[in-house]
């Protein structure tokens, strides 16, 4: 089981995933603004590959955007190709205007 523990003050922030107390991954971003944040990297345990771990975070976050109103801009290649999949995800994206 994937734990997420979230981290967050006024710069910057993270999702660290765990499983059984060991280090799974993490995705961190930075604030641009008050209302939206950059997920700007995204890194998985190797022993974690492929087990969905990647998702858990990006979801946490997108969670996180939707409980607060904030916005999502992903810099990160493995946000950005996750969230061009998912077309579901996408309610919390910076629209184009905004940007």
């Amino acid at each position: 089981m994937i734990e997420i523990q979230h981290s967050n003050d006024e710069k910057r922030g993270s999702f660290k995933a765990s499983s059984d107390g060991n280090p799974a991954g993490l995705m961190t971003y930075t604030w641009a603004g008050e209302d939206r944040f950059i997920i700007d990297h995204t890194e998985v345990e190797a022993a974690y590959n492929g087990k969905g771990v990647g998702k858990e975070m990006l979801m946490a976050a997108v969670d996180f955007a939707r409980k607060n109103n904030k916005a999502i801009i992903p810099l990160c290649p493995f946000a950005k190709a996750t969230f061009q999949k998912h077309e579901e995800l996408q309610d919390v994206l910076v629209n184009k205007t905004q940007a």
